[in-house]
Formats: C-alpha cells, sequence, structure tokens
C-alpha cells in the first residue's frame, strides 16, 4: 500500500530540474554543511584572540588581515591554477587542507600550548586555501551543469548561504557559549571534511581545462589573459567595474553601520541581530524566485533593475533616525530589499559562467576577486577616513550616494540591452 501511494505522489508531484541530480544535490549537500561551518569559525576565531589570549586591538587587526591578505596575494595564481589542472581534486586538497589547518587550535588549546601566533598562521593557512577553494568552485559548476541549468544551480547554493546568514550566528554564539571556542572550531573542521567527502562522492568525470599548449606561456602570461579577457570585452568590463564599485562603497557603509545603530539610533545587539535577521530571509527568498525571474525579464534589465533596488534600499541606514519605532522600520524595509541583491549576484555569476571559455574560468574569476576584495580593503578605509572627517551619518549618505555609480555604469546600453538570447 505504501509503494501504490509513494508511486502515486510521484506521479502527482515529480521532481524536477537539479533535484534529479545526484551529483549537483552532493555539490551542494557538502557545500551548505560547510557554510554553517565557517559562520563558527568566523565568530570563534577573534573571541579566542581576544577572550583566552588576550589579544589587544593591533593583535586583533593582524589577524584580520591575515584572513584578508592572501586573497590579493594569490587570487591571480589561484585563477591559473585553477584552469590548469582539474578543479574538483584542487578543492577537495583545499578542504582538506583547512580542516587540517583548523584541527591544530583544539589541539593546542587542549595540550595548553596555544599562541596567538598559531592563530595568525591557522588564519592565513585557512585564508590560502578559501582563495583556491571560491575560485575553482564556480569555475567547476560549469563542468558538472548545463549552461540552462546554471541560474538554478547558483540559486540553491545562494539560498544556503542565506539560510546560514539567518541561522549561523545563532548557532555559532549557542556552542562557543557552551562548548567553547576551540570546540567550535573542532566543528568547522569537520564540516570541511564533509565537503571533501561529499566532493570526492561525485561520480561525473571532468576533463582539464588548459591546453598543454596554453601552458607552455607561463605564469605571468596567463594572469595577463584573464586580465584582458575582462577588461577587453565592454560587457564583462562594465559588469566587473560596477561591481567594484559596489563593493568600495558598500564596505565604506558597512565599515560604519554598527557604529550608526549602537550609537546614534541606540539600538540594543538584539535588535540588530534581528534586523539582520530580515536581510537573510530576504536573501533566501531572493534565490528562490531568481530562476523565474531569469525566465521571464531580460538579462540586462534583471542587472540593472535589481542593483538599482538594492541601492536605494541602502539609503535608508542614513535616513533611519527620530522615534526608535520609524527608524527600525525603514532599516527592515532597506533589508527586505536584500532579495535584489541575491538576484543580481546569482544572474551576474551564471551569466559570467555561461559566456566563458571553460579554459578561462578560472581567470575570469580569479581577476573577479581580486577586483572586489582590493576594492574592500579600500571601501574599509574609505569609511574610516570619511567618517572621522565627516562625522558618522554624513559619511554614510556620501558612500550611498556613491553606491549609485554601479547602477548608472549598468545602464550604458551594451549591458541594459542586453537580450534573451544572451539571457539564462
Amino acid at each position: 500500500m505504501s509503494v501504490r501511494l509513494l508511486s502515486r505522489l510521484k506521479a502527482r508531484y515529480p521532481v524536477q530540474g537539479l533535484w534529479r541530480h545526484p551529483d549537483f544535490l552532493k555539490l551542494w549537500t557538502g557545500q551548505s554543511v560547510s557554510l554553517f561551518g565557517s559562520l563558527l569559525t568566523r565568530f570563534a576565531l577573534p573571541l579566542l584572540a581576544a577572550l583566552v589570549l588576550r589579544a589587544g586591538p593591533a593583535q586583533m587587526a593582524l589577524l584580520a588581515a591575515a584572513e584578508v591578505a592572501p586573497g590579493l596575494v594569490l587570487g591571480f595564481i589561484a585563477g591559473v591554477w585553477a584552469d590548469r589542472v582539474r578543479r574538483r581534486p584542487l578543492m577537495i586538497a583545499a578542504d582538506v587542507g583547512r580542516a587540517i589547518a583548523l584541527v591544530s587550535i583544539p589541539v593546542a588549546a587542549a595540550l595548553g600550548t596555544l599562541r596567538i601566533e598559531q592563530l595568525y598562521l591557522v588564519a592565513m593557512l585557512v585564508s590560502v586555501c578559501g582563495v583556491f577553494f571560491d575560485v575553482a568552485y564556480p569555475a567547476y559548476l560549469p563542468t558538472l551543469l548545463r549552461r540552462a541549468d546554471l541560474v538554478e544551480g547558483n540559486s540553491k547554493l545562494v539560498s544556503s548561504e542565506a539560510l546560514a546568514e539567518v541561522s549561523g550566528w545563532s548557532i555559532a554564539g549557542i556552542l562557543v557559549q557552551a562548548a567553547g571556542a576551540p570546540l567550535a572550531i573542532l566543528v568547522d573542521a569537520a564540516t570541511f571534511v564533509v565537503s571533501a567527502i561529499s566532493l570526492g562522492s561525485i561520480r561525473a568525470r571532468e576533463s582539464l581545462a588548459a591546453s598543454q599548449h596554453e601552458r607552455r606561456y607561463g605564469m605571468a602570461r596567463e594572469v595577463a589573459q584573464g586580465l584582458r579577457f575582462v577588461a577587453a570585452d565592454r560587457v564583462r568590463r562594465t559588469l566587473a567595474a560596477a561591481g567594484a564599485l559596489d563593493t568600495l562603497f558598500g564596505n565604506a557603509l558597512g565599515a560604519l553601520i554598527t557604529l550608526y545603530l549602537a550609537r546614534d539610533l541606540h539600538l540594543a545587539p538584539v535588535v540588530m541581530g534581528a534586523i539582520y535577521a530580515v536581510g537573510g530571509v530576504s536573501a533566501f527568498v531572493g534565490s528562490l524566485v531568481v530562476p523565474r525571474i531569469a525566465r521571464r525579464w531580460p538579462l540586462g534589465r534583471i542587472l540593472l533593475g535589481s542593483m538599482l533596488l538594492y541601492t536605494l534600499g541602502a539609503f535608508t541606514v542614513p535616513l533611519a533616525s527620530g522615534p526608535a519605532a520609524l527608524a527600525i522600520a525603514l532599516l527592515v524595509g532597506g533589508q527586505c530589499l536584500d532579495a535584489a541583491h541575491t538576484i543580481h549576484s546569482v544572474t551576474k555569476l551564471s551569466f559570467f559562467q555561461r559566456t566563458t571559455p571553460d579554459p578561462m574560468q578560472g581567470r575570469l574569476h580569479a581577476t573577479l576577486r581580486v577586483v572586489e576584495g582590493a576594492a574592500t580593503l579600500a571601501g574599509l578605509a574609505l569609511g574610516g577616513i570619511l567618517g572621522q572627517s565627516l562625522g558618522v551619518r554624513a559619511t554614510l549618505f556620501v558612500v550611498c550616494a556613491g553606491k549609485l555609480l554601479g547602477p548608472l555604469l549598468l545602464a550604458h546600453p551594451a549591458v541594459r540591452q542586453l537580450r534573451d538570447d544572451e539571457s539564462l
């Protein structure tokens, strides 16, 4: 009877899309677990340095720099390697490397030998492995999926990121409070093992991206090829520049938003957390609707309209003032537009994957990563400098106005008029 009922349910509600793709489901499962684990370390590592090792401001800054710097130094090299070798083994090696590096922290803590220098080293090693993984990952997806399935695949992966943002911080806080930061980091190491196992269980064969002729060019020339690939095409160049501007001013805003919410608006941490959680829910909703939007609207309109929406939403931060209820309502309204950010990110990434030859995928994503990494550091510096000289709220208005440069670039006909035959 149960078999017959199951057959009827399958006939009435057939499994569609990538739910029928076992290799993608393995990839998605492993990465979803890994995303939650990574949030644990992002939360626990600074706490471990500050509370257990009594790190000072300079040491905390060095720890943060150790997590960022490898991306700028090694980004281009990672891109070349992602195009020279098979990407799945590279990703597995990166996961194993991160797991081994992280395990050393709870081991040292148990032995009573943990020092701040070890945290610097572990942060750098995890970041180095992360650079290679994060460049190889979007380059690998087009070899696993058909081009027509890339939007659905990217949207499912982004939905996991959104869910991790909603619940991951709370889980991390509970785990650190109950078991301590070293054990939380050990859990993260285990999630990278899960990710490596899920990648290793994928059955689809992967061909080598680069030919021997291309590999004879040398590292510097291959990096230059990736840069030219982005810079020579008007659409790719415009998308990269708009993304860099959005990242620059977005991080300038991010550098000051906590100060503004806490000191100017006097919001309690629990209220701020609830507001940010609304953004995570909105991003999750965006990940669910983006495949339908991609089928219904031309690519250029999606890219421009979505960026314009979430850019306008940023103005709710400096506009939030007066009675607490009004300020919170404005901030929640701005967070609701995070769905547009997800739609833009998934559509742009899928477009790059679809329109880039496989031997160039790694270098394309490495170039974009390095550009946005440099914009991130510049934005943090810009926010600090302007905040010190203009004041926090005035700076927030300035950087929100600066974010409008991104949609202004995307209004160029080369992007705005991209049609359905070039969309996904």
